[in-house]
């Protein structure tokens, strides 16, 4: 198959609609390998997007996203439709991720269950792009919002990937991850939160910083 991953960079698709869907569902569930390979080529930059939040060396990634088609092939016959082809791909994904952190012994990172903030709306800073300065600031926020996302919990992380990024809707992450939907909403309450007070702690001290007298360690 011509459509397995390795390159840097990788397109990205639309998805499929449900007539589209449909054929080439019908056609992998007979193991033909160029339809598969429309669907690897569609989605395989999303899979590999959400694997990277939880497998963090590059290689491994790769690997985790390989097997993730490579089992979806071997499971297409059971695929029933219910689902969409995207959110059962991410299921698989998910399920991965998460036996391999299982094997690793690894702790998830604690968080309050006590959201200091109200409200679900996303945060967001003024356009200063014109600044130099804030130009060097913006740049570190994307880097101290990214420390905040790989410092919460598997489960936290998981909902607001898939919502915030993937754009997948709350009874669709409520299929992948087998919770309730209301379970979803308050983990990506909760995952929000957690971000906005890892990024205002990082505001506050940078703005701490920047108004104490020059010189003074």
């Amino acid at each position: 198959m011509g459509h397995w991953l390795g390159a840097t960079r990788l397109a990205t698709q639309n998805d499929f609609d449900l007539a589209s869907e449909q054929a080439l569902v019908a056609k992998c569930r007979k193991q033909d390998y160029d339809a598969f390979g429309k669907v690897v080529d569609a989605y395989q930059a999303r899979v590999l997007g959400y694997v990277r939040r939880f497998v963090h060396n590059e290689d491994e990634a790769l690997d985790v996203t390989q097997e993730v088609f490579i089992k979806a092939f071997q499971a297409m016959a059971g695929f029933d439709g219910r689902a969409s082809l995207r959110s059962w791909l991410f299921r698989i994904a998910h399920n991965l991720c998460i036996d391999r952190a299982r094997k690793r012994n690894r702790m998830p990172a604690q968080m309050s269950m006590e959201p200091t903030i109200e409200g679900e709306d996303a945060f967001d800073f003024a356009d200063v792009r014109w600044d130099p300065a804030q130009n060097v600031l913006n740049i570190e926020l994307e880097t101290v919002l990214e420390q905040a996302i790989a410092s919460m919990s598997d489960k936290l992380r998981s909902v607001l990937v898939m919502h915030d990024q993937e754009d997948l809707g709350y009874e669709e992450i409520a299929r992948v991850i087998d919770v309730p939907v209301g379970t979803v909403k308050s983990r990506l309450f909760l995952a929000r939160a957690h971000v906005q007070r890892y990024v205002r702690a990082y505001v506050d001290s940078h703005n701490d910083w920047e108004s104490s007298p020059k010189g003074v360690n």
